[in-house]
């Protein structure tokens, strides 16, 4: 069930596959069981013939009767199912089930073009994104991995998915200023990095840079969504590379949504110098491009969201992508089915213990 800021909530549940035990061979003594109530069996039928042979006629009746001897063979069914149960615990069952875990990829796709020298934020917007992005770091949500992606006039992955704070605090401090906004190429490289990390190529790229393939991951049925998410922070307007929108169809048809965050004033920041130097020494204002990025989120499934100045930042970025999808994780059942023996075993003592005070 879908819940607001990439939250996704299930309740537990086995998947479809078959279960497995690490203590396989202990099921072998379920075998054992037949053989006992088989045994059990036929000592009560020796049991009925010796009674009945030295009862008196006044006893048989009651004997005869049905509730009676529905009464007196489940206490004995109840303790041979709990029997059973019990061992197949002792052979600790594992399955793959859904649990409510913080678990998933979470991309921080990051602005770094020269606009974000505006300072409308304190001391600019670039700063206030990186402390941001720390904070969110810090508070992220165990098991959750988190890349970090670096867009200007190309895009590259800066780090993959990891959960290693102090790898992505550096690759954080790594990242430059660029010219350019390529916000389409942004979303490519995050698909990228969220397809590498789910091949188990994690390892760090920061240093060297990887040349952009096209995504690898799967299209995925309409409404469907994995466990992945893009947030991305961009303070102007696309202009290198791909169309947005193409790129944000790309993410929707394999379930990844993204989430886009809009910061600087609404009316443009004053970006001291202008653009590297560009306009001699001229200051220049950097628009915000708030429908393409409310665009990119209702193409897929995300929300946009405004930030103006470092404090509502931080608060976006806290509310953002710390509780996403649930993963399939193998999980041991010995408990509960050792919970469910106990229980078989208490109700046969119970009945037993009642209906022979009540004869």
């Amino acid at each position: 069930m879908y819940n607001g800021l990439g939250f996704f909530f299930y309740a537990p549940r086995v998947n479809e596959v078959a279960m497995q035990f690490l203590w396989s061979p202990v099921l072998w003594l379920l075998a054992l069981l037949p053989l006992l109530i088989v045994a059990y069996v036929w000592l009560q039928t020796r049991r009925n013939k010796y009674a009945l042979r030295y009862a008196s006629l006044s006893l048989v009746k009651p004997a005869l009767d049905t509730r009676a001897k529905w009464r007196r063979y489940l206490p004995p069914a109840l303790f041979f199912l709990a029997l059973a149960v019990m061992l197949v615990a002792l052979a600790r069952p594992v399955a793959l089930v859904r649990t409510p875990k913080q678990a998933g990829v979470i991309i921080l796709a990051l602005d770094s073009s020269l606009s974000m020298r505006a300072e409308d934020m304190q001391p600019n917007r670039f700063e206030a994104a990186r402390t941001a992005a720390r904070s969110f770091i810090e508070k992220r949500g165990e098991g959750a991995e988190i890349g970090i992606v670096a867009f200007a006039g190309n895009a590259a992955i800066v780090q993959m998915p990891t959960t290693n704070q102090r790898e992505l605090y550096a690759a954080i401090n790594t990242l430059f200023l660029q010219r350019g906004t390529a916000i389409g190429e942004g979303i490519l490289a995050s698909l990228d990095a969220i397809a590498l990390s789910d091949q188990d190529l994690g390892a760090s790229i920061s240093s060297t840079p990887a040349p952009q393939a096209a995504p690898t991951l799967a299209p995925v049925p309409p409404g469907t969504y994995i466990p992945a998410i893009v947030i991305l922070l961009t303070d102007g307007q696309n202009r290198n590379g791909i169309d947005p929108l193409k790129a944000a169809q790309m993410a929707s048809e394999r379930g990844v949504r993204v989430y886009t965050v809009g910061i600087g004033s609404r009316e443009g920041g004053v970006i001291p110098g202008g653009f590297g130097g560009f306009g001699g020494g001229r200051s220049f204002r950097q628009e915000l491009d708030e429908d393409t990025l409310r665009a990119i989120a209702d193409e897929t499934d995300g929300e946009y969201l405004y930030a103006a100045n470092a404090a509502e930042l931080e608060k976006v970025y806290n509310n953002l992508g710390l509780d996403i999808v649930l993963r399939l994780e193998k999980t041991e059942l010995t408990a509960w089915f050792t919970a469910a023996a106990a229980l078989l075993l208490f109700s046969a003592v119970a009945l037993s213990l009642v209906w022979n005070k009540l004869n």
